[in-house]
């Protein structure tokens, strides 16, 4: 098997023209031929350099609105050929058929067309059909042909030739292959995922799921366990887009956990508003008048497993809110922007990430959630599901007031990021108490009301904040037990999903203790 082999014609055809000049000129000096295709051969060209146009290989024209142009047997022969068959040598040889020993292709820009929401014939027009051809040839025979898909490569590409005399060994061609084969992959995957969504398919037979590289981790949940993050090129606002001003590089779970709290704070309405997230659960969440208040009430609903959260804001961050922030220790806070005197009171805390996104995500777009269990996958639409004051049900003697009726949404809006069981008590526009993740829902309704008499005694409080609150649970009540906890807790009015079988006893209860429930026929379950 070859290990070193020499770089003598190149084949380049790119969409991406980033880099290409200087790549080309440093190409030619190694004396390699350049053959090239349509507007990249005129910027070749034009830049000064010899090249060979596709059409002088093949002995046709570019046809078809340049759909047809390097799918043929020369193309095609130059990359597959075995240089040491000899069988393979004869038929190049009786052809005319020349070797390629590099392709350098990137592909039509399909994943941004379909972004900008172009409409289905531009989609149509920028699905490549050559250049994947041409780069599973190419990466197929890596033993001899070297295979460029990334202008990243373009620099390590270089300092191969450079070190080897203007060659390239397996290993590198090895790895290039990897890039070349993942590269197609994903661009089909982006292909099949723009078509099942124009058939309106929800279940097409296959479904794959890719992305791109973003950044090694140190280690996954634990550190016995390799990561990585990959971005899906969605863009949207978020962990993945955003711009991190200082601190040491995110880890597995900064990353979870920040993703968890900006997707919640960006359900919270326009009102200025804070989501502080620890273990991916909410500790605190909270609107105020001001980015400051909202940040102060979310806090003191679980100031505890505030230390070493992650804090994420609907609004620019400013200087009066980053104050607050910098008082306990912080792993992350993601905002929309901050300003430059917020900036600069972070910057005194090395360690603590900031990160800016340009803008919120859109809680009500449809998008896909996927999830490995043992030998498959599971994909569902990512939690979608909004309710607005007209889609509730009363079904209680007593009807929320105004000021419950708002607040009750809140915490529907809240229990929706919890994990099931979900337990959430609200009060004027905060959280006062949050149950989570137990295999009893009563369990989590007696927890959420322990934190909530917790914090009462912290700060000095004659009673715990749950007296008066509403409380949301984010599936129904199977037995009544789980809402006379509620109410022994102060909780005046609730709101479920509804749906059990004994909706009746529940709703007896809730009549018998003066309570207004609310049923919302849609559930938010959190596994």
């Amino acid at each position: 098997m070859p290990s070193l082999v020499p770089i003598g014609r190149a084949l380049i055809s790119v969409s991406d023209k980033t880099g290409l000049l200087d790549l080309a000129r440093a190409l030619a000096g190694y004396g390699v031929e350049l053959i090239s295709t349509g507007g990249t051969s005129g910027m070749l060209r034009a830049a000064g350099l010899a090249v060979r146009d596709v059409a002088d290989v093949t002995g046709f024209p570019e046809m078809m609105d340049g759909r047809v142009k390097t799918l043929h047997p020369n193309v095609h022969g130059g990359l597959l050929a075995l240089r040491d068959d000899d069988e393979h040598l004869l038929a190049m040889a009786a052809h005319g058929i020349e070797p390629i020993d590099l392709l350098i292709v990137n592909l039509y820009p399909f994943e941004e067309t379909v972004a900008k929401g172009a409409d289905h014939a531009t989609c149509i027009e920028n699905i490549d059909i050559g250049g994947p051809a041409m780069i599973r040839a190419a990466a197929k025979n890596h033993r001899f042909v070297t295979v460029v898909t990334d202008p990243d490569d373009y620099a390590p590409l270089l300092d191969q030739m450079k070190a080897q005399q203007g060659a390239t060994s397996f290993a590198f061609r090895q790895k290039l292959a990897l890039t070349a084969y993942a590269r197609t992959a994903a661009y089909d995957t982006a292909v099949s995922t723009w078509l099942a969504d124009e058939l309106a398919e929800p279940t097409p037979r296959y479904r794959s799921f890719a992305g791109r590289l973003s950044q090694p981790l140190r280690y996954g949940e634990n550190p016995h366990q390799g990561a990585a993050f990959y971005t899906d090129g969605s863009h949207r606002p978020g962990v993945a887009t955003a711009r991190q001003w200082q601190g040491k590089d995110l880890s597995y779970n900064n990353i979870n956990d920040t993703d968890a709290a900006f997707e919640l704070v960006a359900e919270l309405g326009d009102a200025p508003a804070c989501a502080i997230i620890k273990h991916a659960n909410p500790c605190g969440v909270a609107t105020g008048a001001t980015l400051t208040d909202a940040y102060l009430h979310a806090y003191r609903c679980d100031q505890t497993s505030a230390f070493g959260g992650i804090v994420a804001l609907n609004r620019t961050l400013d200087a009066a809110t980053a104050e607050e922030i910098v008082k306990i220790f912080t792993e992350v806070v993601i905002a929309p922007d901050a300003t430059e005197d917020a900036r600069a009171i972070f910057a005194a805390k090395k360690n603590l990430r900031l990160l800016t996104t340009g803008a919120l995500p859109d809680p009500k777009s449809r998008d896909l959630a996927f999830r490995q269990v043992a030998g498959g996958f599971l994909v569902q639409d990512r939690d979608a599901g909004h309710l607005a004051a007209a889609d509730l049900k009363v079904v209680t003697k007593r009807a929320p007031t105004e000021a419950e009726l708002k607040d009750l949404l809140f915490a529907w809006t809240v229990a929706k990021h919890v994990k099931s069981n979900a337990i959430v008590y609200v009060r004027d526009g905060a959280t006062v108490g949050i149950g989570a993740g137990q295999m009893s829902r009563v369990d989590s309704t007696r927890i959420a009301a322990r934190k909530s008499q917790d914090m009462a005694e912290a700060l000095g409080l004659p009673v715990a904040p749950t007296q008066g609150a509403v409380v949301a649970s984010d599936a129904f009540f199977p037995f009544a037990d789980g809402l006379i906890t509620a109410a022994e807790a102060g909780a005046t009015a609730i709101i479920q999903p509804g749906g059990s079988l004994r909706d009746d006893e529940v709703i007896a209860a809730a009549d018998a203790r003066g309570l207004a429930m609310v049923f919302t026929g849609q559930r938010h379950f959190r596994h």
